[in-house]
């Protein structure tokens, strides 16, 4: 198997670079002696404590069952054969923390007992025991130890990312995770994308806010399982004792004051079977890296344009090519006259696939010009009947009735739309396929690479190892990589016209015939009485969201049989998520789905999105017809200290109730979910009511152990510009089957004009393992925004945008 050095000397790019035919690594760990390190010491009950500790006996084959997991705490490290030290790190069910985990199988038992109606009726604090990420990381839990670091001769470590980078900075979390474990110097790093690895099950997708949560422990203990061997190389080296030895600034040093760097050592140390120290990854006093603001590693390569994607990889022979696509939603090709495309200049062929007619050219101008020649009629789609109206009138139709409340008891009643709107990143689809008698390869910005493998290869009649995926860098995404459609019409095409392909879907494609947030109607009626709330009732109608792109395959890996339990995937996801955060006395939610063939996907905070932001207008609401203000309103009521310290810093630091002109207010929105929580603050300025916007944002979170302060900022900066398009401006219409909407010139998605001058963020202390904070932020910051325009206009906002 080629090493990191040469792989990365042939590609002449650095970390991240994409060959035309790079070569595939498979990992062989059998035949392997398994060694074992305590992180804990035990205490007199067996249990494992706080502090380290040193090297312990092997543990069993497998990964333990949860009792075995719950009374021990352990890495198991493998050595691969190679001309550079490789180390894979295993963890038990209970490395992460242990007590989580074991609540986390109670949980995913109860949840395979119980049995559920049609709409799920949402049991209040599931996701306080078990929510969506801890359910991804029990799934990927068999294939943990897969994950791989590699210290090369030139003393580089390069940690084999199985997600994917799309800006939210994750190989620079990761980078800081090696570095700091490994005692290596942040710019000796590399995190290169996976390719897609079947091996690796459940675990190479990229979503749910997850990532940095379920690769937490596993980075760390490659990380330290490659100091321990890298110290004991030096320590045999020199003859002296290792326990004496220090690392720093890649390097292992004597007291002496000799110096050995890791690229030095890295053959030696791909030899030591039993490291002389203790593999134990550091505790918190005695990190330098994790908790320090740090700037992405890849910023210049991203500012400069060395940064690839998918765009601008150089395939040979890959032709550019673009898709005519049907009138409406899911609509088909009637007729083709592609006579006068086929004679323009510098097109090679005209192919038809399941989804419209593809354009090969010379170049893609030359593609598009011919697209447009193309002499089309369509077949309308399923949904060419349907516009905005009756979608929501197919919505409300949908909902279970309220239940009836008590005589003379009190209650107020709520009733929200949300439109379909777009994910829209900047970087449009892009995907290059070669597609060859017996084999495929592709490459593309993949969120779940391993679903797309077997899809690909079902599609083209190919085995799954015959298919190749290569995990490319994306501009953007906010779920919509989580689904593959370009790389499998790039696949058909290839197939179909004998060549390599690079399919580029134009921003029209992506708006009209991509993935949409669904539209939804939300009702919620809470009842009152004596300064208590007594009963809450959510009612949630929403567009069939697809989510066909893993995560069921995860949840039945993490232990959730959904037949037995009675439940859609759809009804999993809404309960693993959704919960009040508030006290507000017997909740309820439902779900209910509307199965429209239309394109649907995860958009940024999935159903909490809407959800989250219609009960956070609904408290406001409910907060000044009991009298009280919105912000005590809320602290009295919220479960828990943290949640608590996180609203009362940023009512404190943003001035809650200060006095403001006319015309102009403030408003507060909370959440929690992905183990962190979150509280934006804004202000909002409406004297032009068909332009309003937020002056100001004041944010708080607390995410547990923040990896990069600077990375945290800008995911919550960036889930404050969701929050102000999708509740004053951003949205999609359908018009009788089709989306109006075709670019950013009428997709209104937050400008810089729109965007506050003063965002101040307050990061809690470190408490406890990382939280997700991907899409913390959204379900806040659009209530916030919503909050704040109800108090400034004086009006009660029921549909958003609000100006759509």
């Amino acid at each position: 198997m080629p090493s990191y050095a040469q792989r990365r000397s042939r590609s002449g790019t650095g970390a991240g670079a994409v060959r035309a035919r790079p070569i595939r690594r498979r990992l062989r760990l059998e035949g392997f002696p398994p060694i074992s390190t305590s992180t804990a010491p035990s205490d007199s009950a067996g249990h494992p404590g706080d502090g380290g500790g040193a090297a312990g006996a092997a543990a069993p084959e497998g990964i333990p069952g949860p009792a075995e997991a719950s009374g021990r705490r352990r890495f198991l490290t493998y050595l691969l054969a190679a001309p550079t030290l490789t180390v894979a790190a295993r963890l038990g069910l209970d490395a992460a923390a242990p007590a989580s985990a074991r609540a986390a199988v109670r949980a995913a038992a109860a949840a395979q007992e119980a049995s559920a109606p049609p709409q799920l009726l949402g049991l209040p604090g599931i996701p306080d025991v078990l929510d969506l990420g801890d359910a991804m990381i029990l799934a990927g839990l068999p294939t943990a130890h897969l994950l791989v670091l590699e210290i090369t001769p030139t003393g580089r470590a390069a940690l084999h990312l199985p997600r994917l980078e799309v800006g939210q900075g994750l190989t620079t979390a990761i980078a800081v995770l090696v570095a700091d474990e490994l005692d290596a110097r942040l710019t000796d790093v590399d995190v290169p994308l996976s390719d897609g690895r079947p091996e690796l099950l459940f675990n190479q997708l990229t979503g749910g806010s997850n990532s940095v949560r379920s690769l937490y422990d596993p980075v760390r203990a490659a990380a330290a399982a490659a100091r321990a061997r890298l110290v004991t190389a030096a320590a045999r080296r020199w003859n002296v004792p290792a326990g004496g030895l220090r690392t720093a600034d890649s390097a292992v040093l004597a007291p002496d004051g000799r110096r050995l760097g890791f690229g030095e050592l890295a053959a030696d140390a791909a030899s030591v079977v039993v490291p002389a120290v203790p593999a134990t990854p550091k505790s918190a006093d005695q990190r330098r890296l994790v908790g320090r603001p740090t700037g992405r590693i890849d910023a210049r390569d991203i500012v400069t344009g060395r940064a690839e994607y998918a765009g601008d990889l150089q395939i040979p022979g890959a032709a550019p090519t673009v898709v005519a696509r049907p009138t409406t939603v899911n609509g088909t090709l009637k007729s083709l006259d592609a006579s006068v495309a086929r004679a323009m200049p510098g097109v090679l062929a005209v192919v038809q696939i399941p989804t419209g007619v593809a354009v090969l050219a010379e170049t893609f101008d030359q593609a598009l010009k011919a697209r447009d020649a193309l002499r089309t009629t369509w077949n309308p789609g399923p949904v060419a009947d349907l516009s905005d109206a009756d979608v929501r009138a197919k919505l409300r139709a949908a909902h279970a009735p309220f239940l009836l409340p008590p005589l003379l008891t009190p209650y107020l009643d709520g009733e929200f739309d949300f439109a379909f709107v777009n994910h829209a990143p900047m970087e449009v689809l892009t995907a290059v396929a070669d597609v060859r008698p017996g084999r495929a390869e592709l490459w593309f910005a993949a969120q779940s690479p391993i679903i797309a493998q077997q899809t690909i290869a079902a599609e083209l009649g190919l085995a799954q190892g015959a298919v190749t995926v290569h995990v490319v860098r994306g501009g953007g995404s906010f779920g919509r990589r989580l689904f593959f459609d370009a790389a499998l019409e790039a696949a058909q095409i290839s197939k179909a016209a004998g060549r390599p392909v690079k399919l580029m879907w134009t921003r029209n494609d992506d708006m009209r015939h991509g993935r949409m947030r669904p539209a939804s109607h939300h009702r919620i009626r809470a009842t009152y009485g004596l300064g208590q709330v007594l009963t809450w009732e959510h009612r949630v109608a929403t567009v069939r969201t697809d989510l066909s792109h893993g995560l069921g395959e995860a949840l039945t890996g993490a232990g959730f049989n959904l037949s037995v339990a009675g439940i859609s995937l759809a009804q999993a996801f809404f309960l693993l998520t959704e919960k009040n955060p508030y006290d507000v006395g017997i909740p309820t939610q439902l779900l209910a789905e509307l199965p429209l063939r239309m394109h649907t996907g995860s958009w940024r905070s999935v159903y909490s999105g809407t959800v989250r932001v219609a009960d956070e207008i609904m408290m406001d609401e409910l907060a000044r017809r009991m009298g009280q203000d919105e912000v005590a309103f809320r602290r009295a009521r919220l479960r828990d200290a943290a949640g608590r310290a996180v609203l009362d810093t940023v009512a404190t630091a943003g001035s809650w109730g200060r006095p403001m002109p006319a015309g102009q207010a403030q408003g507060i929105g909370y959440h929690d979910e992905n183990g962190g929580r979150v509280a934006y603050l804004v202000e909002l300025d409406a004297t032009d009511r068909a332009n309003p916007r937020v002056t100001k944002a004041v944010v708080a979170a607390d995410v547990g152990q923040v990896i990069n302060p600077r990375g945290l900022e800008a995911q919550l900066t960036g889930a404050l510009s969701d929050g102000i398009s999708v509740i004053l401006q951003a949205g999609n219409h359908l018009d009788n089957g089709a989306f109006r909407e075709g670019s950013y010139a009428d997709f209104h998605y937050a400008r810089q004009r729109n965007t506050p001058t003063t965002v101040e963020i307050h990061l809690m202390p470190p408490s406890g393992a990382p939280g997700g904070a991907g899409e913390l932020g959204v379900p806040a910051a659009s209530a916030a925004v919503a909050n704040a325009y109800a108090r400034a206009t004086g009006t009660s906002p029921r549909s958003f945008p609000i100006n759509f």
